[in-house]
């Protein structure tokens, strides 16, 4: 699923409310941090992360690469925290309604 730069505004002002839950330290993405990320997009869809000084990676990079493990999408970075975005494939569990894109409708 391909976010359209106004769902994309929508998600950015919803992560200005939330916490940071995954943290990327020195030992980079690892199976632990790839459940992590897994379980909390499951239980909240929209999940905060950051980059610890001492990590290897930038920003950029991991949230590349967690988006590609975790099949999310990646909505925003911004110095060392990034946002992913992953919809609940059973529509009852859905907590966050996107707006819809009217022109790809069409």
């Amino acid at each position: 699923m391909e976010l359209t730069s106004k769902q994309r505004a929508q998600l950015r002002g919803l992560a200005n409310g939330i916490d940071t839950i995954v943290h990327i330290g020195k030992d980079g993405i690892t199976e632990n941090l790839i459940k992590q990320a897994n379980d909390a997009l499951e239980a909240r869809e929209l999940i905060k992360c950051r980059v610890l000084e001492n990590a290897m990676l930038t920003a950029r990079e991991a949230c590349d690469e967690l988006s590609r493990l975790t099949r999310s999408e990646p909505v925003q970075v911004i110095g060392t925290r990034f946002v992913l975005y992953r919809q609940h494939y059973d529509k009852s569990r859905r907590k966050i309604q996107l707006i819809r894109d009217k022109k790809r409708e069409a």
